[in-house]
């Protein structure tokens, strides 16, 4: 799963919520395409640019530690100083996976002539309760400083069960699903999720179909035909069609809904 466009799906619609983090300040902000910077093309997928009048917030979201990181980071400096010269410039690469590499601690470019900073943030250290307290980043509480992975995800469901927008339960509901497979099985992840109070969402459909295609699969196992295997197939297919249109309605983002389905963005399109 793309646990980079989802964490960039939340720093992109909750972007005071990540200000408030981030920045210690519910600062409005918004979406600063990297179309806008020059050189090279930009990597949209893991790299998010938040901006405000006075403020410009680069965000990085890493699964694994890279050796080029430091060296990313001030060559975004420079793009962004370059067009934005008077705006404070916030860097922060943010580790969402627990590992043991000094990449990981790198908070620095050196070189005899330029020393650049930045700032790091692993979310195995961070408190738990800052990510119950804001709904952009429930999503991530389960990566956080807890004692129980699985108490802290159940804990999420309940908060986002209480939230009343469907459209915006969805989303976080999405969210936390992908993001939870990072630190919890997902036999664990569907249990609390098949909860009665998360049966209404999209999120519930994915779990049924993933649910049946098991069923299916051990049936096929048991010696169905081949023509029923590949009715089966067409059949899957049929449902994680309408399992799209469904999350469509729901204004789900294209990325999420491919994460899901495994259809193509360009297949979900066609859809609208």
């Amino acid at each position: 799963m793309s646990y980079d466009n989802t964490c960039k799906f939340l720093a992109e619609n909750f972007t005071t919520d990540f200000a408030s983090w981030l920045l210690g300040e519910a600062i409005p902000l918004t979406k600063l395409e990297p179309s806008e910077l020059s050189v090279e093309p930009i990597r949209a997928d893991s790299v998010i640019f938040l901006k405000s009048k006075n403020i410009i917030l680069h965000i990085e979201f890493q699964t694994k530690p890279k050796k080029n990181i430091p060296f990313r980071m001030l060559d975004y400096w420079v793009r962004l100083h370059r067009i934005y010269p008077s705006r404070q410039i916030h860097q922060t690469v943010i580790y969402l996976k627990r590992t043991d590499s000094p990449l990981a601690y790198q908070t620095s470019f050196n070189s005899p002539q330029l020393n650049h900073t930045f700032n790091v943030i692993r979310l195995w250290e961070q408190s738990t309760e800052i990510f119950q307290q804001y709904q952009g980043l429930l999503p991530l509480a389960v990566l956080t400083k807890t004692n129980n992975a699985t108490e802290t995800l159940k804990e999420v469901a309940k908060i986002i069960d209480k939230i009343e927008d469907q459209k915006l339960k969805n989303s976080l509901i999405a969210a936390t699903y992908i993001t939870s497979g990072l630190v919890l099985d997902l036999e664990i992840i569907k249990k609390i999720f098949r909860s009665n109070a998360m049966k209404e969402s999209v999120t519930y459909q994915e779990i049924l179909l993933e649910g049946k295609a098991e069923g299916k699969a051990e049936g096929k196992a048991e010696g169905k035909a081949e023509g029923l295997a590949e009715g089966e197939v067409k059949g899957k297919i049929e449902e994680r069609t309408q399992i799209a249109r469904n999350m469509l309605q729901s204004g789900l983002s294209l990325d999420l809904i491919a994460q899901f389905t495994g259809l193509t963005p360009e297949q979900i399109q066609k859809l609208h």
